[in-house]
């Protein structure tokens, strides 16, 4: 077992003490066992310098804990060498304070202080004599040390350096530069990547919506019939079956005008398959077949029979499916304009104010844009000039119309609201919000230029004619693809072209015997000589013959033609008819 270093020092110790001799490169102590002489001669330098820094202290005042190693105090310890050059000025001797701190443990076993002037000596070096001379033989190495340089007298050592073991991690800035740009690199890739997923994203969006659009494209086509090569045409059958397929709503108004007296009505069309919007001006003239069989006009037929009967009759003529009559007295319409807010018309006459002195200025000037107030716009809808035919004033009337649908609201609860601010009551089964929501389609339509107005031309007898037909209760009204009900009673259409004018009542009343329904086609301007049967679908052929054979007409007369369009069967009275056979 190895011994200690200091094994045997001091009295029991046995063998010589050991003294420090100096530090190695690495900074640790080197001791070396001192000669008998040697240790008697470092025992009493020690001696002498803790006696002297006893002294010191004393004379300074310093007690209990006042010593400062390292002189960083006020006053600087007297005495105090620690690099042993002996340049301390002598002290006086002063008495030990308690606790005074005794560097080494070199207080002099007899308690004699240390020689006046003797220099501290941390390394064991006298103060008297300076530094001992280094005894190479003597030199004694802690356990697992290496011993100092000057063991190796060879020179084999490693020459060792403190840069060597410089082991402190520096931050190393290439390595830091390259890291942040890799950072930067996997960044901006997942950036791309991720822009990339995002734009196939919106394609894929794009296209999703694209392929809605088109197919709700197609399908508003193929629902309005719009689609070529769908539109199911009868041309060769006299019938278009794509004009009677079309859907539209039918309200009949009439104006009462209740100072000067009289009517004028409109039938207001909203074709939702088309989108269009048309205002039907009918005559008081038009012809109609009574509840009695009886032929009556339009205009009687509102004094007469009242909004149902006129509004069955109507369905009879044209081929329409009127849903409901509104009455518009001049007083409701002249508060709807006021409602609206005025309206904008382009008048083609000067109308007197009904109230003015003779010679003052008229309440509605002629010219473009004119703006009507209620009562200006309830003056020009009823103004019909001295030998003016009904038909002029009945243009007017379709004007205000147009003008009150330009300004009504487009919103359906709004337009309700104004129908209803009217206070008029409405006849069933027409109510306000039906005829609020449909004047406010219309009022879009008419807001678009989707609306307009049109005549339905009559004869003067008051019967349609082709042009009426083809033009209006086909196209607009859709009339000519109604078709009857199965159990219906076949209409026929009668023009009286035998030059006798008492011919048509008597084969209106054959007719209605046979279980017929009688149209009137008023009567031609020149005599024929021969009569005629006509049907336009083959369906109807057994019911032309059997018109015929009523009538006693020839089989020989019924032919494959052109019907008038509110008849299933037209009948044209020629010469040789004879009603008592």
């Amino acid at each position: 077992m190895n011994d200690r270093y200091d094994a045997g020092h001091g009295a029991d110790g046995g063998g010589a003490p050991y003294e420090l001799v100096g530090y190695d490169e690495y900074g640790r102590p080197v001791y070396r066992q001192a000669t008998d002489q040697q240790a008697q001669h470092h025992q009493q330098a020690q001696q002498a310098q803790q006696a002297q820094q006893y002294d010191a202290y004393q004379q300074q005042g310093h007690q209990g804990y006042g010593y400062d190693p390292y002189a960083t105090g006020g006053h600087q310890q007297p005495g105090y060498d620690p690099y042993g050059t002996g340049s301390v000025p002598p002290q006086q001797p002063q008495t030990p304070a308690y606790g005074s701190y005794e560097p080494y443990g070199t207080q002099q076993q007899g308690g004699q202080p240390p020689q006046q002037g003797a220099p501290y000596d941390p390394y064991g070096q006298s103060a008297h004599t300076g530094q001992q001379p280094r005894v190479t033989e003597q030199t004694a190495h802690i356990p697992q040390q290496p011993g100092p340089a000057d063991d190796d007298p060879a020179g084999t050592a490693p020459d060792y350096r403190t840069e060597q073991f410089a082991f402190v991690e520096e931050p190393d800035g290439d390595s830091e530069d390259v890291i942040d740009w890799m950072k930067f690199t996997e960044n901006r890739t997942e950036r791309r990547e991720e822009a990339k997923r995002r734009a196939r994203s919106r394609i894929v969006a794009l296209a999703v919506v694209l392929a809605l659009v088109a197919a709700g494209g197609v399908g508003y086509l193929w629902y309005a019939g719009k689609l070529p090569g769908l539109s199911d045409s009868g041309a060769g059958t006299g019938t278009t079956t794509a004009a009677g397929a079309q859907k539209r709503d039918v309200i009949v108004v009439h104006l009462h005008d209740t100072t000067g007296g009289g009517t004028t009505t409109a039938l207001l069309v909203d074709n939702t398959t088309t989108e269009q919007g048309t205002t039907v001006l009918l005559p008081n003239s038009l012809a109609l077949t009574a509840d009695d069989g009886a032929t009556t006009t339009l205009a009687k037929s509102v004094e007469d029979d009242g909004s149902e009967g006129t509004r069955t009759a109507l369905d009879t003529v044209l081929g329409t499916d009127i849903e409901g009559t509104w009455r518009l007295d001049t007083p409701f319409l002249l508060t709807l304009v006021d409602l609206v807010g005025n309206i904008e018309v382009d008048t083609d006459t000067d109308v007197p104010d009904p109230d003015a002195k003779k010679g003052e200025a008229p309440l509605v000037k002629k010219g473009k844009g004119q703006t009507l107030s209620g009562k200006m716009a309830v003056a020009y809808a009823t103004h019909r000039g001295s030998g003016e035919a009904q038909n002029a004033q009945l243009e007017r009337f379709g004007q205000v119309m147009h003008g009150v649908l330009r300004k009504m609201t487009s919103d359906p609860d709004a337009a309700t609201l104004t129908v209803q601010t009217l206070g008029q009551i409405l006849e069933p089964p027409l109510t306000d919000k039906d005829l609020g929501d449909f004047l406010a389609r219309l009022s879009d339509r008419a807001k678009g230029g989707d609306h307009k107005s049109a005549l339905l031309p009559v004869q003067d007898d008051g019967t349609l004619t082709a042009e009426a037909s083809d033009s209006v209760v086909k196209d607009v009204l859709g009339g000519t693809a109604k078709s009857p009900d199965e159990n219906a009673a076949v209409s026929v259409s009668v023009r009286n072209a035998t030059g006798v004018k008492d011919h048509t009542e008597k084969a209106r009343v054959v007719l209605l015997n046979g279980g017929f329904t009688f149209r009137a086609a008023g009567t031609a301007a020149a005599p024929e000589a021969t009569s005629e049967v006509v049907y336009a679908d083959a369906a109807d052929k057994e019911n032309a013959t059997e018109v015929a054979k009523t009538l006693g007409l020839d089989a020989g007369s019924v032919t494959k033609g052109k019907v008038t369009g509110n008849a299933r069967v037209s009948v044209v009275l020629g010469q040789d008819y004879d009603p008592g056979s």
